[in-house]
Formats: C-alpha cells, structure tokens, sequence
C-alpha cells in the first residue's frame, strides 16, 4: 500500500495523535472518526480540571459497553475510579462489531450526575441510539452506583438536520455541560443543565467545526 499525505501525523494531544486526514474530516460534511471525538474531549477535561468530572474517551465506552466477561470488566474499569467521579460523560456509538476499529453510523451522549443518581442520553436523531445507549448504561451502572441508578431519554435534545452531525451534537453537548457543571450548575433535580443545552447547542454546533479546526491550527503553531 502506497503512502498518502492523509497518514501525517499533526498533532500530539495528551494521549491522541491526530493525522491531516482529522481536518479533512472537519473541514467537510463528514462523520466524525473516533479521534476528533476523543481530541475534543480530552481538551475539555484539560479546561474544565476539576478531579469530579470524568469525560470518557470512546474506544474505553465502547469497550465497557461490548466487554464479553464481567471479570475483565472489572479489572479494566478499576483503575477509572469512576466512583470518585460526580459527573461523567460517555461517547456513545451504534457499532457493535468489535473486531471493526471505527464502525459504526451514530454517535450521541450518555452522562451520569451522581447527585440525581441518574443516566441521561443526548440522541441528536431521535433516538436512533436508544439501544446502545441503554446497553452502555447496563454495563456501567454497577460500578457507579448500587445498581439502583435510573436511565432517562432527554426528550428536548437539539436534533440535527443531515445525516452528518451527530458527533459535532455529542461534542456541543458535553461542552455545554461541562460548562454548566464548572459554573456551580442549577441544583434543581429536573432541570439540571438541560434548558442551557436546549438554548445553547443549536447555535454552537453551526461553528464547532471550525472551533475545533481553530483550536488543533493553534496547538501546532505552539508546538512548531
């Protein structure tokens, strides 16, 4: 196989290598690959520092959520000590081959507050990832909780108008909550962040693209 230019390696960020072929992908209509996701993640939790939030990169959720053996499972979420964590953010993706590197059609969000005791999923296209989200919240629920957490469907989630967006959807989300916890956030049981993410979304993920492609030109001129 030939070498492409879309192989470079750019950037460096904590534990992602991001390749031009990343802002060709941001650049464009397209899907975003796991590594712009985990990229933009990873720089949230250098921005919003504080020990309690716990923003999860996607091959770790995906591999929770398809883990075979409850033993392994155990042993691979230990050292996320996710019970220290109050507030945390799992991508959420319909691929359930897990010989398939990249797969799958949709993102969208699964969060736990613990102090609500309680799983949210952000679904951009109404709903589409129920099903993985649910299996996602299965898995995890026990090490977060006593097994008695309660899973809920935002039922006013932003929804998208192509077929593209999703991941860009997933990301305005968890910055608008990352924000809104960072901030004190509102204490009221049922309304938690979800007005900020009604108001704020729809108007962010028409310039995140290019915020991101923003952020990673900034990081390589720092880094040249």
């Amino acid at each position: 196989m030939g070498y492409s230019s879309d192989d470079d390696k750019i950037l460096s960020y904590n534990d992602v290598v991001l390749r031009r072929s990343d802002l060709d992908i941001l650049n464009g209509p397209n899907f975003l690959n796991d590594r712009v996701i985990e990229f933009y993640l990873s720089y949230l939790s250098t921005v919003h520092t504080s020990p309690t939030i716990s923003l999860i990169p996607p091959s770790i959720a995906f591999w929770i959520s398809n883990c075979p053996d409850t033993e392994s499972l155990k042993d691979f979420i230990k050292p996320l000590s996710l019970l220290d964590s109050d507030l945390l953010i799992f991508p959420v993706n319909d691929n359930t081959n897990v010989e398939q590197a990249e797969g799958g059609l949709h993102w969208s969000l699964l969060v736990y507050y613990k102090e609500s005791n309680s799983f949210f999923h952000h679904d951009s296209l109404m709903g589409l990832n129920k099903w993985s989200a649910k299996q996602l919240f299965k898995a995890v629920s026990p090490f977060v909780s006593d097994g008695d957490a309660i899973y809920r469907e935002c039922s006013d989630m932003p929804q998208q108008k192509n077929g593209y967006d999703c991941g860009v959807y997933l990301l305005a989300v968890a910055k608008v909550i990352c924000q809104w916890f960072s901030s004190g956030g509102v204490k009221d049981r049922d309304e938690l962040w979800f007005t900020d993410v009604k108001e704020t979304v729809p108007d962010l993920v028409n310039h995140l693209r290019e915020d991101i492609l923003g952020l990673i030109r900034s990081l390589m001129s720092e880094k040249s």
